[in-house]
């Protein structure tokens, strides 16, 4: 006799299905705005170089922390607007907001900014959840545009008990940021974290009125990381120069094997672009209420 099903699977039906019309909806409202849905590659030669993410090996190459190498390829062969939905995979990610493979939402779009991008989002949510207003936990947190935006610096001094010069000089920046300001975000309403330090950016343009600031900003709704996006970065000399300072810090085995130079020779022909990978796991959290990621897959990594 076979064994019978696991009954937690059973109780996700109802966010299963759910989840299966956000994406429906999801696609329907890039379509409508003449964006479109392409599909690139999961497994490359090497992903962007980034210190705090760990790429998952492949036989020789790696699955795709993200498909954003490849998709701003395509912005620079002349595909204006772009999106696609698709599974990633990172290294050691696990808890009740993170799973080791997930799946994203990017999306590009040819000479805009950042601030388009928020425009955006604000439309997509509205779309989404057309009465707006998102029942969340026990309470209501109103999607109706337009969304607060926070300078980082600010966000610090609202919320944290040091400044954010403060943290980052001191190395606790991750540890308070955790603690005290992010729970604090979005509660009530969605909220943009935006102007970002430029080293907290690697393939961010910074601004051209404060160069020290990177145009990036982070969606929060619920006290809950949603997207991260940016107006990107189309210099290739700086670039590379961000690439080899975050593998010093890397320190891997054979770095040479790890510089994304077919996408460093397309970036000299990308025109002035914004990008942003909103992640679609958490999303139908909030969407069906669920306290857990574990709530809204159809299997855990544990449960294969």
């Amino acid at each position: 006799m076979l064994p019978a099903p696991d009954a937690t699977r059973a109780t996700r039906h109802d966010n299963l299905y759910a989840r299966a019309r956000i994406i429906q909806h999801i696609r329907a409202f890039f379509i409508a705005r003449a964006y479109l849905e392409v599909e690139t590659p999961h497994r490359i030669p090497c992903n962007a170089p980034e210190e705090y993410i760990e790429p998952v090996p492949s036989a020789g190459a790696f699955l795709h922390t993200s498909p954003e190498l490849c998709m701003k390829r395509l912005l620079a062969a002349g595909y204006p607007r772009i999106f696609q939905l698709c599974r990633c995979w990172r290294n050691a990610e696990r808890g009740t907001r993170h799973l080791p493979e997930f799946t994203l939402l990017e999306w590009y779009a040819s000479h805009s900014d950042y601030r388009d991008l928020m425009l955006t989002c604000e439309e997509l949510l509205c779309h989404l959840i057309p009465d707006v207003n998102l029942k969340w936990q026990g309470g209501s947190i109103s999607i109706q545009p337009p969304f607060e935006r926070i300078p980082l610096a600010q966000a610090f001094t609202r919320f944290a008990p040091v400044s954010l010069e403060e943290a980052l000089a001191q190395g606790c920046y991750e540890e308070i940021y955790t603690a005290h300001v992010e729970p604090a975000l979005g509660t009530s309403a969605p909220v943009f974290i935006y102007d970002y330090p430029a080293h907290m950016a690697a393939l961010a343009r910074t601004r051209a009125d404060a160069p020290h600031l990177a145009e990036r900003f982070e969606l929060y709704i619920g006290g809950m990381e949603l997207a991260n996006a940016f107006t990107e970065l189309t210099d290739v000399h700086e670039q590379r120069s961000r690439f080899n300072a975050a593998l010093e810090i890397m320190q891997p085995p054979d770095p040479e094997h790890l510089m994304p130079e077919a996408f460093l020779t397309d970036l000299e022909h990308m025109p002035p672009s914004a990008g942003i990978a909103l992640g679609v796991d958490r999303l139908v959290m909030l969407l069906t209420d669920a306290t857990e990621i574990d709530a809204v897959v159809a299997f855990t990594p544990e449960e294969l």
